[in-house]
């Protein structure tokens, strides 16, 4: 057996051999990102190694960078193994010499395929990686889109305080048509009540009803007369906030958009993950992206581990910390996932509703009470996924 390890770099990789006892093959060689840079690396590989040996390459999973060349020698036939980033650091720390550099990094990731220490990042099917890849897209666009909610309402509390006040969702079609149409008090006080009753009725579809849009017209243009907003630099404020309006209104149509494409990839997976409480199409593809391949997790305590939900132990000689806290090292992505679904299964699911209450009944704080949830669903999700088997609330309470 002969043993593989690239290092990965955004614009070049390293690579080092190493056969089954630990003897460097060569010199470490650098290709650059690219399938010339690929071919490359085939070639020198086999000028050091027969074709018929067999090999065991692996990277780090570096942000996306890895993707291509894996992609690459996967399609090759060539067996590739994805390491946690974490354990090469942790295999590197055992060593006895420091150095870092690109080649040493290839023949430690080399080296650590040889003992066998590492646990696999696997790419998984090509459908899998898509939700992967479409829902990270998704929750990125979610956190733009929250980002320019929060410029919104700072530009408001500055233009017109009091606007947000009159609307249960300041970014609900109704309030959202007010803001673009009249930005400013002085547009509300000027504008005739019927007019924007209509305007009202028109953006609720009818759902307000006359009565309610005609009172809530009057309320609007009664707080724009006493407004105590900024009587200087509007055209700016303005201008700002419509810019605004209008990037909220176009992101959020991407972000329907991902959704839709992302439940129509979850139902040619057919999984049964979307039985879980809590999770639907959106929660449920990231878990699906994120876990892969079920079966590279040894039990259920190694994928709350992978989520980052584990506890983060202190312990020193004699002394144990006793408040201890989530260790928040595994996949960021998984455990906003699983941390949303446990939110919702804390008051839907029965057994988790009442497990939520016994914690907060012995003083938890809600944070804690609901990481304690988002543990227990954790093992929910491994057991169905495993078993591949819907899920069902269990027979007696969980404790």
């Amino acid at each position: 057996m002969v043993y593989v390890g690239v290092d990965i770099g955004k614009r070049n990789h390293e690579m080092g051999i190493v056969d089954a006892q630990g003897q460097r093959l060569g010199a470490s060689f650098s290709f650059s990102n690219t399938s010339q840079g690929a071919k490359s690396m085939l070639d020198y590989l086999y000028r050091l190694v027969s074709k018929e040996e067999e090999l065991q390459i692996g990277m780090e999973a570096t942000g996306h960078y890895w993707l291509s060349l894996y992609s690459f020698l996967s399609k090759q036939g060539l067996k590739v193994v994805v390491v946690n980033p974490l354990q090469s650091d942790s295999f590197r720390h055992l060593q006895l010499r420091k150095t870092k550099t690109d080649a040493v990094d290839a023949f430690l990731i080399a080296d650590l395929l040889r003992f066998g220490q590492y646990k696999t990042t696997v790419l998984g099917e090509e459908k899998i990686l898509s939700l992967r890849q479409l829902s990270r897209f998704r929750l990125s666009t979610v956190d733009l889109c929250s980002g320019l909610k929060k410029q919104v309402i700072a530009l408001l509390d500055q233009l017109f305080p009091e606007y947000e006040t009159l609307f249960s969702n300041l970014f609900g079609k109704s309030s959202m048509e007010i803001l673009q149409e009249y930005t400013t008090p002085e547009a509300l006080v000027n504008l005739d009540t019927e007019t924007l009753t209509k305007v009202l009725l028109k953006a609720s579809k009818g759902r307000l009803g006359k009565a309610k849009a005609h009172a809530k017209a009057q309320a609007l243009q009664s707080v724009a007369r006493d407004s105590f907003g900024l009587q200087y630099a509007q055209e700016s404020l303005v201008f700002q906030l419509k810019l605004l309006l209008q990037q909220i209104q176009f992101t959020e149509q991407q972000i329907t958009q991902v959704e839709e494409k992302i439940a129509l990839l979850l139902a040619e997976v057919n999984t049964v993950v979307t039985t879980l409480p809590g999770v639907g199409p959106v929660i449920g593809a990231i878990l699906m992206g994120e876990i892969g391949d079920i079966a590279r997790f040894e039990d259920c305590h190694k994928l709350v581990a992978f989520a980052g939900l584990d506890a983060s132990v202190r312990q020193s000689g004699d002394f144990m910390g006793t408040k201890n806290h989530i260790s928040k090292r595994g996949s960021p992505y998984l455990r906003r996932a699983i941390w949303s679904a446990a939110v919702v299964a804390a008051t839907h699911d029965p057994v988790l509703a009442a497990f939520y209450q016994k914690k907060r009944a012995e003083g938890k704080a809600y944070g804690t009470a609901i990481g304690a949830v988002a543990r227990k669903l954790t093992f929910a999700i491994y057991a169905v996924l495993r078993d591949n088997k819907p899920y069902q609330v269990p027979a007696h309470p969980a404790s």
